[in-house]
């Protein structure tokens, strides 16, 4: 499977890199390939140096003005004009989507892939893992978007909320529940 991972590139504490790596080499040891914004620094560089050394592959998706950040050595790598052309082509390369923690620049992400979801664009499954419980505050605002009829689908059928990461990868390999949306939506 070609796992797309939205995700910070800043530098993080253990409580997020230790299972970020975790969910790396799960990732790694599956034979699955990482697609990710291509960059060799922070949260990004723990994720992709897990997957290959778990065995797994990189598909790095980086845009022009990061290139100097971007991975060598990597199986794949292409360089978008823009952050629009690039969380395109990151979608388009992937089966499926995990959302770790980030700033702004991965909830944009975050939000692009649930909204081509809610209108039916996508029904690649989208994970949220919510590492040290960052998306504590995230997770309860989409319930209420959900209560007050902000979402015209089910958040099940939009997202699965993983506490840790072997529950994220589990999800996704469950295949045909996770791509139908009749998983769990909320842990």
């Amino acid at each position: 499977m070609r796992i797309c991972v939205f995700l910070s590139a800043a530098d993080l504490d253990d409580r997020y890199t230790r299972p970020a790596r975790e969910f790396a080499k799960l990732l790694g040891e599956g034979g699955h390939t990482l697609v990710w914004g291509g960059s060799d620094v922070g949260l990004m560089k723990v994720v992709a140096d897990g997957v290959q050394e778990a065995g797994g592959r990189l598909c790095g998706v980086s845009v022009d003005f990061l290139s100097a950040r971007v991975r060598p050595g990597v199986e794949e790598m292409v360089i978008a004009k823009d952050l629009a052309e690039r969380k395109k082509l990151l979608l388009e390369k992937a089966d499926a989507v995990v959302i770790m923690v980030g700033g702004t620049g991965t909830l944009d992400e975050a939000t692009e892939i649930l909204e081509l979801k809610k209108h039916g664009h996508t029904q690649k499954p989208v994970v949220l893992l919510n590492t040290a419980g960052f998306y504590d505050g995230l997770k309860e605002q989409f319930r209420r978007m959900e209560d007050e009829g902000f979402l015209p689908r089910p958040l099940a059928e939009l997202v699965f909320f993983a506490e840790e990461p072997l529950g994220a990868l589990a999800y996704l390999e469950a295949g045909t529940s996770a791509a139908t949306g009749t998983g769990q939506g909320v842990e």
